[in-house]
Order: structure tokens, then C-alpha cells, then sequence
């Protein structure tokens, strides 16, 4: 299999904030190309790259959108006092973890990024109703180092913030970096995608790398209703086993993907993962989802008339942090698991798929 570790490293070293994904975007596109019969971007940007079947005597074949949002949480300048900038939340981000953290200003006046900090004041210049405990995220500052004049001339209200840790291979074969959600799932579908140079698949597969996930849903709901597909998998991260997370919202890392049950997605798409998962050896958990997937696949599933839809997780710790943790056998499996699903399907699949 190849090796799909520097490929990953590339991923977590641009950004690509929810609703500003152009940098990754490009990256993404590039590394598919060779692996695809056609690519393109929706209107609204997202990656569809369109890999053909071998379905012959019909005058469309049946077709498997795989999504996995590429944008990444992140932040935006809302106003600059004495040279510090005051920042907001693109996406669900934990103040608590932010202090410390250093990020890039995007500045859009000269173009150009500006590495900074992000501090907190001293507690005695904070007013009474700041509290005690983990500052709120209207009272942090990012630290540029340039003078007060040199930031207003840069930087302007609504520029994006970005975290800016390299991504870190650990030991025990687990990488951390910022926005491994969900750009570990690209990396898992472009193993997938890889393994199908060399699998004959009777169905047309979708590789879609959606944009908005964190905040809309966007990409997902219009590359759905854009390219119609017959059934759909939303592929991204579930919170990993760890600190705080032992019970059943949580899954091992290093011991497959998990795969997602409950009623965004179809009983019949879940059995046929775990048939092949286990024909494949390979190992895998099931995910319960009692309510919404809170991934692409909530807006997958209710497109058009319906859409089958299955939910692929690959567990990940500390989730929505800079320092986000995940296993790289994980990411190889899903993408193995997601070819050999592809592979399994039948020209008439959806003469036997019925919701029992």
C-alpha cells in the first residue's frame, strides 16, 4: 500500500477554513487527478472527482458519492486595539485550549501571513465578569509582534486565523496535527482510490471533497443534489478512547474505522461494511448514532427524494484542537474497507437494498 504519510503532512501544513478552502482545495485536486477519469468543483467549490465503472448495457450506471469535507475549524479577526487582534470562532473550537497556540493572520491588505501567538491578558486588567476559571474566547488576543500602526495597515476585520502546529509523527504509529477533521478522511479516500487503480468496480464512484462541513453542510447538501448518486457514504472522524472519553461515544485507536448505526444511516449499507470488513480481515467497531451523524452524511441522506447513506468513522482524540491525534493504520483501513465495499457492489445492489 502506499505510503500515505506525506501526502497527510501536506494536508495539515495549508489551511482551508470552513467556507475558505481554495488552498487545500488545489492540494486535494492535484494528488486526485491521476487517480480519476474526470474532475471538477461544484459552485460552490467542492472537489468531485468522478472514477467510472464497468457497468455495460444501461444508459447510466449506478453510482457511490464517498464525501469527506476538507475545511478546517479556524478563526476570524473581529477587531484590532493598540496592534492586538481580537478574534471569533469559525466552527465549534474549546476557548480552554486556545492560549498558547500559535496560528497564522491571513492579511488580506498586503496578501501576506503573519505568524503570531494567542495570549491572554493579565488577570488583573480583566473585568470582574471574566471569572476565574478558562478565559472566553471574547477576551484573547493573537500577538503578531509587529508595532500597533503595522498591524492596521495589514490586517483587516474578517481576516481568517489559522492554526499554524506542524503536524508530529508519534510513537506508536499515531500523527497529531491540527484539522486531521477531516483531512484524514481525504487521505483514507485517496487511499481508496489508489487500491481501485488496481480492482475492478462495476459502479461509478464520486471521490467528493465537500467544503462547509463545520458550519453548513453546504458542500455535501448541493454535490449530493448535483450529482444525483444512488447511494452515499459520509466518511470522517469520531471522538478516539481517551482522557474523559471511555464510554460508548468513544472508539480504540489502532483498531479499524467504525462503522455508524442508527437512523441517518441505512441497515443494509451498515451490514454489507461489516460482511466485507470481515471477508477483508479487517478490523472495524460499530459507531452508535441515536440521532444525527453530525457529519456530511445528515445532509447526504435527506437530498431529493432520499439518498441510502452510510456513516465511516475513523476515531481520533482531542478533537477540534491543534493538536488532534490519530492512528495512520486507521486511516489505511478505512480506505481499504471503502475500495473493497466499492468493489462488492453488484449492477443490481439495489434490487436486494430495502430499510428492515
Amino acid at each position: 500500500m502506499t505510503d500515505i504519510l506525506p501526502f497527510l503532512k501536506s494536508l495539515l501544513s495549508v489551511s482551508g477554513l470552513s467556507g475558505h478552502e481554495a488552498p487545500v482545495a488545489t492540494l486535494i485536486e492535484q494528488k486526485w487527478t491521476p487517480l480519476v477519469d474526470e474532475i471538477s468543483r461544484s459552485r460552490l467549490g467542492s472537489i468531485h472527482g468522478l472514477k467510472k465503472g464497468s457497468v455495460s448495457g444501461k444508459a447510466t450506471r449506478p453510482s457511490v458519492l464517498i464525501s469527506t469535507h476538507m475545511d478546517a475549524i479556524g478563526l476570524m479577526v473581529t477587531r484590532i486595539v493598540d496592534g492586538f487582534i481580537y478574534i471569533t470562532a469559525i466552527g465549534g473550537i474549546d476557548s480552554r485550549i486556545l492560549p498558547g497556540t500559535p496560528v497564522i493572520v491571513h492579511a488580506s491588505k498586503t496578501n501576506e501571513e503573519l505568524y503570531g501567538v494567542i495570549m491572554i491578558p493579565p488577570s488583573d486588567l480583566l473585568p470582574e465578569s471574566a471569572g476565574t476559571g478558562a478565559l472566553a474566547l471574547k477576551y484573547l488576543m493573537v500577538d503578531t509582534g509587529l508595532a500597533a500602526g503595522e498591524v492596521s495597515k495589514r490586517v483587516s476585520i474578517g481576516d481568517l486565523v489559522s492554526f499554524n502546529t506542524e503536524p508530529v509523527e508519534m510513537t506508536g504509529g499515531c500523527v497529531s496535527g491540527h484539522t486531521l477533521d477531516n483531512r484524514a478522511s481525504v487521505a483514507a479516500l485517496t487511499i481508496c482510490l489508489e487500491e481501485l487503480q488496481s480492482k475492478s468496480h462495476l459502479w461509478d464512484v464520486w471521490a467528493v471533497s465537500s467544503i462547509q462541513e463545520e458550519e453548513t453542510l453546504g458542500g455535501a447538501k448541493t454535490s449530493a443534489f448535483q450529482l444525483r448518486p444512488t447511494i452515499a457514504v459520509a466518511m470522517d472522524v469520531t471522538f478516539g478512547k481517551g482522557t474523559g472519553v471511555q464510554g460508548w461515544e468513544g472508539q480504540e485507536l489502532g483498531k479499524g474505522p467504525a462503522l455508524g448505526i442508527g437512523p441517518v444511516i441505512h441497515p443494509f449499507l451498515h451490514n454489507r461494511f461489516k460482511e466485507v470488513a470481515e471477508k477483508a480481515e479487517i478490523p472495524f467497531a460499530v459507531e452508535p448514532m441515536p440521532a444525527r451523524s453530525s457529519t456530511d452524511g445528515d445532509a447526504l441522506q435527506l437530498t431529493a427524494e432520499g439518498i441510502p447513506t452510510m456513516v465511516l468513522s475513523i476515531p481520533l482524540r482531542y478533537m477540534h484542537t491543534p493538536v488532534e491525534v490519530v492512528a495512520l493504520k486507521d486511516i489505511q483501513r478505512a480506505g481499504r474497507l471503502l475500495a473493497e465495499f466499492i468493489a462488492s457492489l453488484e449492477a443490481d445492489f439495489m434490487t436486494k437494498i430495502a430499510w428492515d
